[in-house]
């Protein structure tokens, strides 16, 4: 994996790789204020359903997740924002690989 330097542009989907039958996670800013993480997904890899007290901004940059919130599914494709609002019950669904940026706003 390479290393993320402030200051310099980068392009995200090259900066985290998939793991074969897995989920890889590289948070890249977290302060008090949130954090903002690269997540990739082998395909048939998921997040069971939970929910934050705050909202949580999906954007995907490769592939194509199904992401239930409310029970409702979503198919966001590469480019596409999704928000998942606060204390509502979501779930992430690798029907692909795919590749995202979650970012989290606290307060």
């Amino acid at each position: 994996m390479a290393l993320i330097e402030k200051g310099k542009a980068f392009l995200p989907n090259t900066m985290i790789e998939y793991a074969e039958g897995g989920i890889v996670s590289k948070e890249f800013i977290h302060t008090k204020g949130g954090s903002v993480t690269l997540f990739s997904f082998d395909k048939g890899q998921n997040l069971s359903e939970h929910s934050a007290p705050f909202d949580a901004m999906v954007t995907v940059i490769d592939g194509e997740p199904e992401i239930f919130i409310d029970g409702q599914p979503h198919y966001p494709k590469a480019g596409e924002v999704l928000i998942m609002p606060a204390n509502h019950p979501h779930a992430v669904n690798a029907k692909t690989r795919f590749k995202m940026i979650l970012t989290m706003i606290r307060g």
